[in-house]
């Protein structure tokens, strides 16, 4: 009995690339909103105290970074579901 053959996976190596796709462009969507929601309440608090340099880096440092993050992750998800909607429409 040990040496039952496992069942046979037919499931397509293009949608498993597809969803470890759409998971990294979720986290980087999160990550990405989240750090651009620090850079505006930065910028608020900073307007709110004074701006100092330190202050000013922080928020520009944080834009970048959500920037880097949500341009590539948002084409990225668009993309997927495309190509995933295609593929239930043709049936695939």
């Amino acid at each position: 009995m040990a040496d039952t053959p496992s069942p046979i996976n037919h499931t397509d190596h293009v949608r498993q690339r597809r969803a470890v796709v759409a998971k990294w462009t979720l986290l980087a969507n999160r990550v990405g909103y989240l750090v651009l929601a620090l850079a505006v309440a930065i910028f608020i608090i900073a307007f709110a105290i004074g701006f100092s340099s330190t202050l000013a880096t922080t928020v520009v440092v944080c834009l970048v970074v959500s920037f880097v993050l949500l341009a590539p992750s948002i084409v990225l998800g668009y993309a997927v579901k495309a190509a995933e909607r295609e593929d239930l429409e043709n049936n695939v």
